[in-house]
């Protein structure tokens, strides 16, 4: 049976880890990048491997156009040897960090760095890796729940997800001829490591998000990795040009 092949980026820890995991999950054969956490990429592949799907995982810095450039060449050339085709069908951007700072004190560096880790390197690496998708399929572009409300702090980060998402629906017009969906998912408040840990770490940071979330409770890695495989689905391949919010309710 045919095994179609997700490459994910950040997929070595908290949102993308569960995203590699449930997409293996349904089948798929996983790619993934890592930074600096080359251990927690190699415990990954263990797990996957345990499901029976192949994988690999090869380094990628979001901070330097070239490094996505090199990422996308590992991707084609490792295809191309063990299954006689560059080509894949999913790509999901996830890679990403954040800062906390409001607008009066962010530097021009904070800035930048969060325009090269979320715009740009998402917009150039996309382009790389557009003539090896294979046609109907699927680009899943991770954002934000801070798009849709405001919280002081976030704003630098905010703008370059705003950013991705306008890509998406410019993605989804440009590919609609290949029949390639391009789509946004947009988590809120999740217990992970992401700026700090602090929605995992900080009980008074918990619950008031808690109280402003409908279902009460702050979000988990799981609750947006099956979103993701959803959208990798046969059956969900008329959603297109969406941003698909996954908070729980939050600031509803």
């Amino acid at each position: 049976m045919y095994s179609k092949t997700a490459v994910i980026t950040g997929g070595s820890r908290g949102l993308g880890r569960d995203m590699a995991l449930s997409l293996a999950k349904n089948g798929h054969d996983i790619i993934f990048s890592y930074h600096t956490q080359k251990e927690k990429a190699q415990s990954v592949i263990d797990e996957i491997k345990k499901l029976g799907q192949n994988v690999i995982a090869f380094p990628f810095n979001a901070k330097e156009l070239e490094s996505g450039k090199a990422f996308i060449k590992n991707v084609t050339d490792h295809l191309n040897s063990s299954k006689g085709s560059p080509n894949f069908d999913f790509l999901i951007n996830n890679a990403g960090t954040g800062i906390h700072n409001l607008i009066s004190d962010t530097s021009e560096v904070e800035f930048d760095e969060m325009l090269n880790i979320h715009l740009k390197s998402v917009y150039f690496l996309t382009q790389t890796a557009l003539p090896f998708l294979n046609n109907s399929g699927r680009i899943i572009n991770i954002s934000s729940g801070l798009t849709r409300f405001s919280l002081p702090g976030m704003s630098a980060y905010a703008i370059m997800k705003s950013g991705v998402e306008t890509f998406t629906k410019y993605l989804a017009k440009e590919l609609g001829g290949r029949q390639i969906t391009a789509n946004v998912v947009a988590p809120g408040a999740i217990a992970t490591d992401f700026a700090g840990g602090t929605n995992r770490d900080n009980q008074e940071k918990r619950k008031i998000i808690e109280n402003l979330t409908a279902l009460g409770r702050v979000g988990e890695a799981h609750d947006i990795g099956g979103v993701v495989a959803f959208l990798c689905a046969e059956n969900s391949g008329w959603i297109n040009g969406q941003r698909i919010e996954v908070s729980g309710g939050m600031l509803v």
